[in-house]
């Protein structure tokens, strides 16, 4: 996973896994047996190797005492501080996220992807049995927790090889998300003192986030399972099982409706969109019809705009709400809402996205300084448009009596400026 804002949420931890047990639970279940290797081993990226730094240096030894004063012995953090280090591609990634600099159409051609979709049937048919059990347990749909764990990491080829506490540490420090991060590398010291991982073996992504669905540390410690039963929640092993568990856990926490879906595709004509929750009958009353087919009634819905007036629309149930808890962006909602539908069998979308000229950093900055110096943004100006940035637009917008959209447009940065 990416880290998606401070609402975007991830998950996993926990390391090696009991052989006998894993694979006399997969012979159990009807599920074949884990390969010893899903994946090659992944390349270190020179850009993630650890630079001397002495201003980080000094930060982790300011922070010994407040990890200690949270629990965490001194031997611990020693050791798990011994061979970490300043990592400054990771400052790099931080700002660069493919779900704020590419247009829904670009970032669905990458996501979902016939490779993306034939694999992921395969896995479903690989571990049905197991599959079978966390839906019983759990009650969320197997497509969907199978579309995430596709895209975290392409079903386990990219669980990432970037030392978690050298990660967390080193965004920590740059201090963007400060509090949070330190929230995070506390939570990964305490997943080591628990003994669930050692630090050399605490690997995961860029962002902090581990496994086959890629949990952050406290959503590891709130919410992994030990789902084959060998007395560890293992998300870093080649086997998924407890991964794939832990996600369906998290889900179903988050108030996943088993059975009814993330939202449907909409035409919508100069229909606004909107975050207040209406019923089907009401959208349908205002003009909003289904793309194909018809609109399922599952409840209260929004009507989603992720790519302007213009562009194409969706009512989001309260699915939706589940998987957002994952990654707060509508682009990742949407990609694992629709690979999982494509997982079903669901066809393509019907509304083409060849996508919008998107905003560069620079302008995205623009934005952000135009919307404050209009009084309706007051968060920090780093170019990532998140929740706090669309409110912003729409707050703009509504004022200015514009569509109500929140799609930050050239058009509506030329009139900011």
């Amino acid at each position: 996973m990416t880290i998606a804002r401070t609402t975007s949420i991830k998950k996993t931890a926990a390391r090696g896994l009991g052989a006998v047990l894993a694979l006399s639970l997969l012979a159990a279940c009807g599920g074949a047996q884990p390969t010893s290797a899903l994946r090659p081993p992944e390349r270190p990226d020179p850009a993630m190797q650890p630079v001397p730094n002495a201003a980080y240096d000094a930060w982790v030894a300011n922070f010994r005492p407040r990890a200690t004063a949270a629990g965490i012995a001194p031997g611990v953090f020693d050791a798990a501080f011994a061979s970490t280090g300043f990592l400054p591609g990771v400052i790099e990634s931080d700002r660069d996220q493919p779900e704020f600099r590419r247009t829904l159409g670009q970032y669905l051609a990458g996501a979902v992807t016939d490779t993306r979709i034939n694999t992921g049937r395969a896995m479903l048919a690989r571990y049905d049995g197991v599959l079978d059990q966390i839906e019983a347990r759990y009650g969320v749909d197997r497509e969907v927790v199978v579309a995430i764990w596709g895209l975290e990491s392409s079903y386990g080829d990219r669980r990432g090889n970037i030392p978690t506490v050298s990660a967390l540490s080193t965004l920590a420090f740059e201090g963007r998300r400060g509090a949070f991060m330190e929230e995070q590398l506390i939570a990964a010291l305490r997943i080591i003192q628990n003994g669930d991982v050692d630090a050399q073996h605490m690997l995961g992504s860029w962002a902090g986030a581990m496994g086959h669905t890629q949990f952050i540390p406290t959503s590891y410690l709130a919410y992994a399972a030990d789902f084959n039963g060998d007395g560890k929640r293992d998300i870093w092993s080649d086997d998924p099982t407890d991964s794939l568990a832990s996600t369906a856990r998290y889900l179903a926490n988050a108030g996943w409706t088993r059975g009814q879906l993330w939202g449907v595709e909409v035409s919508a004509p100069g229909v606004a969109a909107s975050d207040t929750r209406r019923s089907v009958a009401d959208w349908q009353a205002a003009g909003v019809r289904a793309a194909r087919g018809s609109i399922p009634d599952h409840g209260p819905a929004r009507l989603i705009r992720p790519e302007g007036a213009d562009g194409p629309a969706f009512l989001a149930f309260g699915n939706w709400s589940s998987i957002a808890r994952y990654n707060n962006a509508a682009s990742y909602v949407i990609a694992v809402g629709h690979l999982s539908d494509r997982l079903k069998g669901g066809a393509p979308f019907a509304t083409p996205m060849a996508g919008y000229h998107q905003l560069t950093e620079a302008q995205r900055k623009d934005l952000q300084r135009g919307l404050a110096r209009a009084g309706f943004y007051d968060g920090e100006i780093d170019g990532l448009l998140g929740a706090g940035s669309t409110t912003a637009i729409r707050a703009y917008q509504q004022a200015a009596g514009l569509p109500v959209d929140g799609f930050p447009s050239e058009a509506l940065l030329a009139r900011l400026r």
